[in-house]
This record gives C-alpha cells, structure tokens and sequence, in this order.
C-alpha cells in the first residue's frame, strides 16, 4: 500500500521540481538584459546575457532588448512661423542604455518616446521659417535630437539620431514656390545676357580703337569675312564696300 502511495507522490514531486526548474533557468540573448525584481525590489544590476538563474516566485525578471529602435514618427500637421500650414514626418533611432530605468522609471518606454518625439516636432518645427525648414534640415535634425535625448536620459534611453524624412506643401504653395523659381531663373538669365553685352561692348571699343591706329586692319577684315561667307557656298554675296575707294569718282562740290 505504501509503494502504490508513494509513486504517485514521487511523480508529482518530480513534476513539480521540473517545473520549478524550468522556471529558474532562462537563456538571455547577447542583445538582452533581464532586470529582476526580488519581492518587488530592484536587483543590483541586470543579469545576462547566457544563462540567468531567477529563483521564481520570489525573484521576477522582465526582458529588455539593447537593439537600436527605429521608430517612424506620424506626419505632423506644423504651422511654420510665416503662417504656412505643412505635413512633416520623421524617423527617430534610439535604445536603451540603462535597462533598470527603463522598466522602472516609465511604463512604456516605446509610447513615451514616441508622443514625445511627436511632440518636439510640432514644438521645434513651429518655431522656424519655411525656406529654414526646406534648406537647414541638418541643424533642425541636430536640435531635435538634443531636445528629445534630454527628456529621454532619466528613462535610459539613447537618441542617436533625428531625420526630418518629408515636407508635404500645399499645392497653392508650390505653384507659388514654382513662381518664384522661374522668376529668379529669368532674373539670373537678363543679368548674365546684360554682362554679356557690357563684355561685348568693352572689346568692339578695343578693336575700333586698334583699327583706327591700323586702317589695313580694317581691309584684313573683310577679306576674313568675304572668306567666311563663301564657305557657306551662297549664290549671293554682300560685300561691304569703303566709301574711301570710290570718293575719287564722285562728283566734287
């Protein structure tokens, strides 16, 4: 009778040593930090990575990952210092770097910085021009990401990196962005086409000057330019002809 009793008990203290085991033994990866709680109290230091011991149901450990988080932060509707209502997305890179603040100190380290990263766009973004937003992108990344990395410092978390990914305009201003291109391309265009002329104008006052010390210059170049016209093999020829050839047979008054 005892040997029937006892079997069944052995199998249920093997069982429930098994399971006690399984408890304890946990495998962290090299990318993972397990922070214990032993009764509610916070351990000394994170334990992992390999093979951690925690001694349930008196310790309790929670997982947290070390890998850089890229997180896309939603468009944002911004209303730039000039008044102009744009759309802008950006991508936030961060990790944990103090696992034990970041289970202990927020709830949800993800969410948190997520609605602040939100939040410090609308904020920094709202405070600049339109042309600084379109064309210093790399100080507003570096300023976003020093405001953000602050807040999330007592958390444990690291931001390494803010990148404003697009800029949605509205379509009356990019037609009017498109307006003002073209109207600074034709400006540019008249002030090299005028340069041109006054370039122009220098050297013809240098070459009258210079013909009129050597007037066989002048005969030179006609014969250059008669050369010029017939090696283009036209069938009529207009030749400049000097009135000083033919004053001798004019009549004289």
């Amino acid at each position: 009778m005892r040997d029937t009793l006892t079997v069944p008990g052995l199998l249920v203290a093997v069982f429930v040593g098994l399971l006690f085991l399984f408890k304890w033994i946990n495998v962290l990866n090299e990318y993972e930090r397990g922070v214990t709680f032993w009764l509610g109290r916070l351990g000394k230091a994170p334990k992992g990575p390999g093979l951690v011991l925690i001694f349930w149901p008196f310790e309790r450990m929670v997982r947290m990952s070390l890998r850089t988080v890229v997180h896309d932060v939603p468009a944002q509707d911004i209303i730039t210092k000039d008044n102009v209502s744009v759309k802008v997305n950006a991508v936030v890179y961060f990790r944990v770097v103090e696992p034990e603040k970041s289970v202990v100190q927020v709830e949800n380290y993800l969410y948190a910085t997520s609605q602040l990263a939100q939040t410090t766009l609308r904020s920094v973004l709202g405070q600049v021009l339109l042309d600084e937003l379109l064309s210093e992108r790399e100080k507003l990344n570096l300023e976003l990401q020093k405001i953000i990395d602050e807040h999330t410092t007592p958390w444990g978390i690291k931001v390494s990196l803010v990148e404003v990914k697009q800029v949605d305009l509205p379509p009356e201003m990019q037609r009017a962005m498109a307006k003002q291109a073209e109207a600074e391309r034709e400006k540019r265009a008249k002030i090299i086409h005028a340069q041109g002329e006054l370039e122009a104008a220098s050297a013809l006052s240098e070459a009258a000057q210079i013909i009129d010390r050597q007037p066989a210059t002048l005969q030179l170049r006609y014969l250059q330019t008669l050369t010029e016209i017939a090696s283009e093999k036209n069938s009529t020829i207009v030749f400049p002809l000097p009135i000083d050839l033919i004053k001798m047979f004019l009549p004289k008054t």
